[in-house]
């Protein structure tokens, strides 16, 4: 049973990362970094229920993942309107200001 969990969250996490990889629009690669964190979520909370030590640890950890990913959303779309209010694009490979 924990293979099965393991395995949908290698799954889940290598297509957050193909999308970070390949994608050009800013708001598909937060989307993508938001599901290679449930990826991790899954794997800390399979852990938790099928580990050696069965325990309520990996689900505080995966909690405090889902907080992290909420502030980290936030702030990411904060800065996004930001440069879309600046270069009229949320096109990632045009947002170069930090190379002047």
């Amino acid at each position: 049973m924990l293979s099965s969990y393991l395995t949908l969250a290698a799954v889940l996490f290598c297509i957050g990362l193909y999308g970070v990889l390949t994608k050009r629009n800013a708001i598909v690669v937060l989307l993508c970094i938001e599901l290679m964190l449930n990826a991790v979520n899954l794997n800390l909370v399979a852990f938790s229920k099928y580990g050696v030590n069965a325990s309520l640890a990996g689900q505080f950890f995966s909690l405090f993942t889902i907080t992290v990913a909420a502030a980290e959303a936030a702030i990411g779309i904060a800065v996004l309107i930001v440069l879309y209010r600046n270069r009229a694009t949320v096109n990632v490979d045009e947002f170069d200001e930090l190379r002047r």
